[in-house]
């Protein structure tokens, strides 16, 4: 049960993050029509669950190696080539998420040292920052497993 979770775990947090969005968006809507006052939270809830929403979603697509390529140069180069840009790519994906991560926690640090709030709620802003650190591990631990399983196969 437990290694399910793990496997699908992109798919559920998307799935809740989603949903949540949705029904806020939803009640907001509907609040604006028939009561004819909007609730302000919601848009500052919805923007910040779409950071939430991409991160999880830029994992997902790591994981199942989906993420947007051009791969048409790539594919006529000489084998040895292709293996060197392989290489680059792996290094730069993996500099460039470990950058984030921290870069991301050094933000979500200042801000719980700061006590900052968001303006509607009053939540702590280091809850909606977190999605970018948080995410940017899983995805250098999602890349890593596409990294192995692209070596394992040989498809440089």
């Amino acid at each position: 049960m437990l290694k399910k979770f793990f496997a699908h775990f992109e798919e559920i947090v998307g799935a809740v993050v989603l949903f949540i969005m949705v029904s806020i968006t939803f009640v907001n809507v509907v609040t604006r029509y028939v009561i004819v006052y909007p609730l302000s939270f919601t848009e500052e809830v919805t923007v910040n669950l779409f950071v939430w929403l991409v991160m999880a979603g830029t994992s997902l697509a790591f994981r199942q190696n989906a993420n947007l390529a051009m791969t048409f140069i790539y594919n006529h180069l000489p084998k040895k080539v292709r293996k060197i840009c392989f290489c680059f790519s792996c290094f730069l994906t993996v500099t460039f998420f470990g950058l984030l991560t921290w870069l991301g926690t050094s933000q979500v640090i200042d801000e719980i040292e700061l006590g900052a709030v968001t303006e509607s709620l009053a939540i702590p802003s280091a809850v909606y920052s977190a999605a970018v650190p948080f995410f940017s591990i899983i995805i250098l631990i999602r890349f890593s497993q596409a990294a192995r399983d692209f070596t394992a196969q040989g498809k440089y």
